[in-house]
């Protein structure tokens, strides 16, 4: 996908993607990973999530990637924060508080710009790429992902004939295809996430699954 698509999302405001409360499966199932205060979260397409807030107060380092300024700047402004800003490697890097957030292309993200990433949290990031583009994401996750990095990622099915993605479908057998064997991966649960998504409702979906897996780099 073209990346002035979601450029051109943010420019317009049409950001029906992103969430006014925290995702109730981070805070369900984040205590899996088992991290302590301090550790460095990578949160993939953060835009400007409130989990990142939720993230910090459990004492972590959240270490976001974006493509929209738009997004960043907002995301400092509505937490009342200025940052200080740094370029590296053709990135813009605002920073306050716990926050570092790389704005640029994800794909040109590398360890060393990152390190160290003691976890990765994907609520939105696998879903909003589309199929051509899901190998390579997968490969730089395992690329960022240093051996037992843990990861949180959310997940959605649906059927396809109803409407093209964004986001896209992604079913279990799927993630498991695009991240093992570099993962360990586990299906934490499996909901029903039509009810919350008005959104997707509107656009006409009639079944939604909203899964959560906690994944592991293997060595």
């Amino acid at each position: 996908m073209d990346p002035n698509f979601w450029l051109e999302r943010w420019q317009k405001s049409e950001i029906g993607f992103h969430a006014n409360d925290v995702q109730p499966a981070l805070a369900m199932h984040w205590a899996r990973l088992g991290l302590g205060k301090g550790a460095r979260v990578l949160v993939p397409l953060c835009g400007k999530s409130l989990d990142m807030v939720w993230l910090a107060e459990q004492g972590h380092t959240v270490v976001g990637a974006e493509l929209s300024q738009l997004a960043v700047n907002a995301f400092f402004a509505e937490q009342k924060l200025t940052p200080t800003v740094q370029s590296n490697d053709g990135f813009t890097v605002k920073s306050a508080g716990p926050y570092e957030l790389w704005c640029g292309d994800f794909f040109a993200l590398t360890r060393a710009h990152v390190q160290p990433v003691d976890a990765i949290y994907d609520r939105a990031a696998l879903v909003a790429m589309p199929p051509a583009l899901q190998p390579g994401y997968a490969a730089k996750l395992a690329e960022l992902a240093a051996p037992s990095t843990q990861a949180l990622l959310i997940g959605l099915d649906y059927n396809t004939v109803e409407i093209a993605g964004p986001p896209f479908s992604i079913p279990q057998s799927q993630v498991r295809t695009l991240f093992e064997p570099a993962f360990n991966v586990t299906v934490l649960d499996a909901r029903d996430g039509l009810t919350k998504s008005e959104h997707m409702r509107k656009r006409g979906v009639t079944r939604l699954e909203e899964a959560t897996y906690l994944m592991q780099r293997t060595a």
